[in-house]
C-alpha cells in the first residue's frame, strides 16, 4: 500500500476474534476470583487488598499496566512526530523515582500498614486534612479515567468504522464487570496479562513497521533529516513546553504524585507481604515502565519515517495527531493478518488496566475515608463487600458521561498532563509536609493544599481556554507533503480556508505560558511553603509529640526520643517535635 492513499481497511475477522479473546479473559478471570478461588473476595481485606499475599510479579505487572495507559501509547508517538524527542528525556528521571519512593515514601506506608494512604493525613494532621485529600484523588481519578477511557474508543473507532460512542459502554462494561466481581486480586492478574499483550502488540508493530522503512538506520536518518531527534534543549525559560530542564524535572515531581502517594500505586505495595518485596516491586515497575515509554518514542519516529514525504494530518485523512498510530498501523496491516486486532487489544489493555486500578483505588478511598468513618454501626464483611461492589458501578458509569468532555480537549499528553496536575502537586505537597516537616500542622496542611489546588486550577484552566481559542500555540517540526498525489490539494484547501485563524494582539498572561511539566512541581512547592508560614502563624505542633512512623526515616536522626513517656495519647517511644541541636 503506498503512503499517501488513505486507508479504508477495516477489522477483518481475524481481528474481531484477537480483540473478543482478550476480553473474554479479562472477564473470565473477574469471574474465577468471584466464584472459583479458594479465597473469595467477599471480605474487606481481599476486596481491596488480595489478602496482603500478593506476589513480586503480578503486582510489578499490574503497576506497569496501571502507569502506563492507552494515553501513552496513542499520545507519545503523536507527541514525537508532532514536536520531536524532547519528551523522551523523562526517563532520565525514573531511577530518582524509583530510590524515592522505595527508600522515603513507602517506609512510611508500610510500617502504618493502612488500606487508605489518606489514611496517613488522619494520623498526621486530622480527620478534615484526610477528607480533604481524599476528595482531590477523586477528584483526579474522574478528570483522569474518562481520557483513558476515550483513548481506546478512538483508536477502536478508527479500526473499525465503529462509532465512538457505541465503543465505550462496551470498555466500561467488561471493566466494571471483572473489577466488581474480582476485586483486586482480579484487577492485578488481569493486569498482568494485559501488560503482555501491551509489549506484544508494540513489539510486533515496531517490527513491522520499521521493517516496512527499511531498518533502523533509515528510520533514524529521515527523523534527524525532519528535525525531530532533540534531545538536550538546555534553555531555561520554563515557558517553553518541552526543554530537558522541563522535561526532567517536572517529570520527577508528576512521577512522584503519581507513584509515591498515590493511592492506586501505594495499595499495591501494601499487598506485598514485606517491605523488601514491595521495594524490589517499585523496581522492576520503573525498569518496565522506561522501556514501555521508550518503545512509544520510537514509534513516533517510525511513524515519522514512514509519512515523512506525505503527513497525513495535513493532507486530511486524519483529523487529530493522536489517530497517526491506529492509521499508521492499519497501513502496514497487510504485512501481518490479524495486527490491527493486537494493536487495538494492547491499546485496550492498557485502558482497561488504568481504568480497573483507577475504579478499584477510589472505591477503596471512598469506602475507607468517607463511609466507614461516618457509620455509627460497623458495617459485616459481606455488606461491606456488596456496598463496595456498587460504588464500583456507580463511579464507573459516572466515568462514562464524562467521556464527552474529554473528546473537546487539545492534545492527550498535555490535557492530562496539565489537568492531572490540579490534584497532583497539592497531594504530593501534603504528603512532604507531613512527612518531612514536623512543625507543620493540620491548619498549615489544609490552607497549603486549597491555595495550591486554586492556584494550579487556575493557570490549567486559564491555559486550556487559551489553546482552545487559538491565543496559545507550540511551535511543531516541519511536515513534507511533497510525496503526495496531485488531487488532495484542492480539499487540504477547502477544509483550511474555510476555518481562517486570527494572530493575537497580545500575549497571554506568563502563568498561562507556563510549560504544563511544571505544573505539579508548582503546586507542590505552593503547597508546602503556605503550609510551613500558616503552621508557624498557627503555633506549629507546640510541645505535641507523634508517633516516629509518621515521618519518613530520613528525618528521625533529627528528632528527640522521649523514651519512657505517654503524652497526649502517643506510645511510648514517641518522639518530641524539636530538632537536635
Amino acid at each position: 500500500m503506498n503512503q499517501d492513499e488513505d486507508v479504508d481497511r477495516y477489522f477483518d475477522g481475524f481481528d474481531y476474534v484477537v480483540f473478543a479473546v482478550m476480553l473474554l479473559v479479562s472477564a473470565l478471570i473477574g469471574v474465577y476470583f468471584a466464584f472459583f478461588a479458594k479465597v473469595k473476595q467477599n471480605t474487606t481485606s481481599e476486596y481491596l487488598m488480595g489478602g496482603k499475599t500478593m506476589g513480586i510479579f503480578p503486582i510489578s505487572m499490574s503497576l506497569i499496566a496501571s502507569y502506563i495507559s492507552g494515553i501513552s501509547i496513542l499520545g507519545i508517538p503523536a507527541e514525537m512526530y508532532t514536536y520531536g524527542t524532547q519528551f523522551w528525556m523523562i526517563i532520565c528521571t525514573g531511577g530518582f523515582v524509583c530510590l524515592t519512593m522505595a527508600l522515603v515514601y513507602l517506609p512510611v506506608f508500610y510500617k502504618l500498614q493502612i488500606t487508605s494512604s489518606y489514611e496517613y493525613l488522619n494520623l498526621r494532621f486530622n480527620q478534615t486534612v484526610r477528607l480533604f485529600g481524599s476528595i482531590l484523588f477523586l477528584m483526579k481519578m474522574l478528570l483522569y479515567i474518562p481520557i483513558v477511557i476515550y483513548v481506546p474508543a478512538l483508536a477502536f473507532s478508527q479500526v473499525t468504522g465503529i462509532n465512538l460512542h457505541l465503543i465505550t459502554p462496551l470498555v466500561c462494561i467488561v471493566c466494571i464487570f471483572y473489577t466488581t466481581l474480582g476485586g483486586l486480586k482480579a484487577v492485578v492478574w488481569t493486569d498482568t496479562i494485559q501488560t503482555v499483550v501491551m509489549f506484544g502488540a508494540l513489539i510486533c508493530v515496531i517490527a513491522m513497521g520499521t521493517y516496512s522503512v527499511g531498518g533502523f538506520n533509515e528510520v533514524w536518518k529521515r527523523s534527524e533529516q525532519g528535525g525531530r531527534i532533540d534531545f538536550f534543549n538546555l534553555d531555561l525559560d520554563p515557558t517553553i513546553r518541552h526543554s530537558f530542564w522541563t522535561v526532567t524535572i517536572g517529570n520527577f515531581f508528576s512521577s512522584m504524585a503519581g507513584c509515591s502517594i498515590n493511592q492506586a500505586m501505594v495499595q499495591r505495595c501494601l499487598a506485598m507481604p514485606s517491605l523488601r518485596s514491595a521495594r524490589v516491586t517499585v523496581g522492576i515497575h520503573f525498569v518496565g515502565i522506561m522501556s514501555l515509554i521508550s518503545m512509544c518514542c520510537f514509534m513516533g519516529l517510525l511513524i515519522y519515517a514512514y509519512y515523512y514525504k506525505c503527513d497525513p494530518v495535513t493532507r486530511g485523512s486524519i483529523y487529530k495527531s493522536d489517530q497517526l498510530l491506529p492509521y499508521f498501523v492499519m497501513h502496514i496491516a497487510a504485512i501481518m493478518p490479524g495486527l490491527p486486532g493486537l494493536f487495538v487489544s494492547g491499546v485496550f489493555s492498557a485502558a482497561l488496566s488504568s481504568m480497573s486500578t483507577g475504579l478499584n483505588s477510589m472505591t477503596g478511598v471512598i469506602f475507607e475515608d468517607l463511609i466507614k468513618p461516618r457509620m455509627k454501626k460497623p458495617l459485616t464483611e459481606g455488606q461491606a463487600s456488596f456496598l463496595m461492589k456498587v460504588i464500583v458501578v456507580i463511579i464507573g458509569s459516572i466515568c462514562v458521561a464524562l467521556v464527552f468532555v474529554v473528546e473537546k480537549m487539545g492534545a492527550l499528553i498535555q490535557a492530562s498532563g496539565s489537568l492531572g496536575a490540579i490534584t497532583a502537586g497539592p497531594l504530593l505537597g501534603i504528603f512532604t509536609l507531613g512527612m518531612f516537616f514536623p512543625s507543620a500542622n493540620s491548619t498549615g496542611a489544609l490552607t497549603g493544599g486549597i491555595i495550591s489546588i486554586a492556584l494550579i486550577s487556575w493557570i490549567s484552566i486559564g491555559t486550556q481556554l487559551n489553546m482552545a481559542s487559538g491565543l496559545i500555540r507550540f511551535p511543531q517540526k516541519p511536515v513534507s507533503v511533497e510525496g503526495c498525489k496531485v488531487d488532495w490539494l484542492s480539499e487540504y484547501l477547502s477544509l483550511t480556508l474555510d476555518n481562517p485563524r486570527s494572530t493575537p494582539v497580545d500575549p497571554p498572561f506568563v502563568l498561562y505560558r507556563l510549560s504544563y511539566m511544571y505544573y505539579t512541581a508548582l503546586g507542590t512547592i505552593t503547597a508546602i511553603s503556605i503550609g510551613l508560614v500558616v503552621s508557624y502563624l498557627s503555633g506549629s505542633n507546640g510541645g505535641k509529640t507523634l508517633n516516629k512512623d509518621l515521618f519518613t526515616p530520613i528525618i528521625h536522626r533529627f528528632l528527640k526520643k522521649e523514651d519512657g513517656k505517654e503524652e497526649n495519647g502517643c506510645p511510648q517511644g514517641a518522639l518530641q517535635l524539636k530538632m537536635v541541636d
